[in-house]
């Protein structure tokens, strides 16, 4: 009998969906794994990738109570997708949103939340709009996070060439539009 088909009356389900990249896929498994192992038979984890991606890791040891789910490829390969970055970030935040719903219709349990990583936004307002609630991982280090947060203040000090920081503004709001997000301040 298939153990992610047998579940307790109480069952916290975690639908986690890490952007397509090793750098996040790996770092996301890595929590739910440790998700999974607390409470073995109260948390059913569905990890959400790419078929492509599941081809990556599907054979990978996890723990029974951790089941892969998959989105069709509407993003262009990992094995490419270095050639085209910004049509890669594109794809991702306008590509499988309606995918990853398709899927949450399709789960048996109902969804308790919503495990996303931070740069696949779009995952708050499916959240919001089925009132499940969202949290996010940041996969990377807390300096970067610390930098990234912060680059106004490190421009504003002079920690950064004038040229260097034009060329870095033009590429994060670059970045930043791929996304489909914009700066406000706190």
């Amino acid at each position: 009998m298939d153990p992610a088909k047998t579940h307790p009356l109480t069952v916290f389900h975690v639908v986690a969906m890490p952007y397509p990249g090793r750098g996040n896929i790996n770092p996301m498994m890595n929590l739910c794994k440790l998700l999974a192992l607390r409470r073995p038979q109260h948390i059913l984890v569905t990890f959400v990738v790419t078929e492509e991606w599941l081809g990556f890791i599907g054979s990978d040891p996890k723990p029974s109570n951790i089941r892969f789910a998959t989105v069709p490829n509407v993003i262009p390969s990992e094995l490419g997708r270095a050639k085209d970055f910004p049509g890669f970030l594109e794809a991702v935040s306008t590509k499988m949103e309606a995918p990853f719903e398709d899927l949450l219709d399709r789960l048996e349990l109902p969804v308790t939340a919503i495990l996303a990583d931070t740069y696949v936004f779009w995952a708050i307002g499916v959240g919001n709009r089925r009132n499940i609630p969202v949290a996010s991982l940041w996969p990377m280090s807390a300096t970067v996070f610390s930098v990234l947060h912060h680059f106004e203040l490190l421009v504003q000090h002079g920690h950064f060439a004038k040229e260097v920081v034009v060329a870095s503004k033009l590429e994060m709001k670059k970045i930043m539009k791929a996304f489909g997000l914009f700066l406000s301040p706190i």
